[in-house]
This record gives structure tokens, sequence and C-alpha cells, in this order.
């Protein structure tokens, strides 16, 4: 029992943080058709805008944290208009926009080399002590990561279901040129997808930062730990990412409590390459069918 309750709070913080990420890579693909290969230097540079509004500025968490998510959102919209929006509708922007967002997430990497350095860094935010069940010890910060993840995915899907600018960007994900003829402004939608899967990105990062460090490369293993989950769950299929974002969680943390913290990973990689090759388009993805 004890066991089973130390995998499931592991499996279950890891499962809310990549929820987070998760949510961003998808709601990216499935508006714009982009692979967005800049979101671990999007977590990164939340984690350390949140340490510097907090230390080096020394403003109080409350007004820290907002102002770390609004960088991230920043990031998100220059992106856009200062690289996608000029690769849109062009031939191989799918490929152009992967070497672009690559571009993007080495710059930022060495902007946060040069200003803070290759060191470690400990970030200040969070929930001291915590609880004991049976005898197993759950610190509060990991339950307040969990409640964050999942008043995040409640919000995110009422505004995707509830608002004018939510539903617009479902009609232009269903299909861009329809949404246009209907009226829809596709280049704010971009920009606000973007925006939201920065500040997403930030969250994420500052999440990640206060069980970890903060370091220069801390984006790469959470980036590529989305980017299973969103193939394993369907590209774009963002309830479906969900769901595998807290199976894949427990699944890791079972993983690393047996095995190893070192099997972690290649066993996520074992199991996107069996799922591939059971459902190419995704365990809750569909096929898509062309009427000739």
């Amino acid at each position: 029992m004890d066991t089973a309750i130390q995998i499931v709070v592991s499996g279950l913080t890891l499962g809310a943080m990549y929820a987070v990420s998760t949510i961003a890579l998808s709601l990216v693909w499935g508006s714009l058709r982009m692979l967005n290969m800049a979101q671990g230097a999007l977590l990164t540079a939340g984690g350390y805008a949140a340490y510097t509004a907090v230390v080096t500025l020394a403003l109080p968490v409350w007004i820290g944290l907002p102002l770390a998510i609004l960088v991230g959102a920043v990031i998100g919209a220059l992106m856009y208009l200062l690289v996608v929006r000029y690769m849109l509708g062009r031939p191989g922007f799918e490929t152009n926009v992967i070497i672009g967002t690559v571009g993007i997430a080495l710059i930022l990497e060495n902007l946060v080399l040069r200003l803070y350095g290759a060191y470690p860094l400990q970030q200040p935010i969070g929930l001291p002590d915590g609880f004991q069940v049976g005898a197993t010890w759950v610190p509060w910060q990991n339950v307040l990561i969990l409640v964050v993840s999942i008043l995040l995915m409640v919000v995110m899907s009422a505004f995707l279901e509830r608002t004018r600018a939510g539903r617009a960007i479902r009609a232009t994900a269903q299909h861009q040129r329809g949404a246009m003829l209907m009226g829809v402004p596709v280049g704010r939608v971009y920009i606000q997808v973007l925006m939201i899967g920065g500040a997403l990105a930030a969250i994420s990062g500052i999440m990640l930062s206060t069980i970890t460090t903060l370091a220069p490369t801390m984006g790469y293993d959470p980036m590529l730990k989305a980017f299973i989950i969103c193939v394993i769950a369907g590209l774009g299929n963002i309830n479906g990412a969900l769901f595998a974002a807290f199976a894949l969680g427990l699944f890791e943390a079972a993983v690393q409590y047996f095995l190893g913290v070192r099997f972690g990973f290649p066993a996520l990689l074992l199991l996107v390459i069996a799922a591939l090759i059971w459902r190419p388009y995704g365990v809750f993805g569909r096929r898509k069918q062309a009427r000739l």
C-alpha cells in the first residue's frame, strides 16, 4: 500500500506538470499545424522570469508570478509576429517552422545562459512542509501543483467551449479556410494561441522549478515528454492528451520506482513506439477519411 501511494503521488505530480505543457503543444498544433520546438525554452524562460521577479526585483509572489506568465505570453506573441506569420501559407510550412522554432529555442537558451550562468539556481517560490499518508511523505508543493494543473484544465476547457475567442480557435482548428470565410480573424486567433501556449509553458516552468532547480536546459526533458504524450494521444486532441499525461506520469513513476530513474524515459520511448505501431494516428486520434 505504501508503495502504491508513493507511485500515485509521484505519478500525479509528473502528470500534472506534463499536462500543462501538453495542452499548449496540442492547442498550437490543432490551430496552426505547427510543432513548437521552442516549447522547452519557453518553459525555461518562465521559470527564470519568476526567479528574477521574486529574487532580483524583490517583488511579492502574487505580483511576480503573473509577470512571469506574462513574459511567456509576450514571447509567444513575438514568435508569431517575427517568425511564424512570414512562414504561414508557404510551401513547406510544417518543416520550416520546426527549424524556425529550434532557432528561437537556441536564442532563448543562450540568452538565459548569458544572463544567469550555467550553474543551477534554487527557485524561492513554493509551499513548505507536507503531510504523512501511511509511510509516504506528501509535500504540500506537490498538492499545489496538482490543484493548479486541474484548475488550468478547467479554465482552458471553459475558455474553449464558452467564449467567443475559444469558439474562434476551435473553428480555425477544424478548417482554417472555412473559418476565414465565416469572418473569423484567423491572424488574431493564431497570435492568441501562441500567447496562450507561451503562458502555459511559463506556468509549467514555474511548477517544475519549484520541485527541481533552475537550469538553462531544464525545458528539454519536459518538452520531449510532452511531445511523446501528444503523439500517443493524437496530435491536436486536447482531452486525450490530458488523460495520456496523467496515465504516462503514473507509468513513468512506476518504472522509476521499480527499475530506477534512468529507465523512466527509455520506457516512455518504447511505449510510444508500441502505440505508433498499434495506432499511427494516436490512441485517441481518428483515422482521416477523404471522399473522392
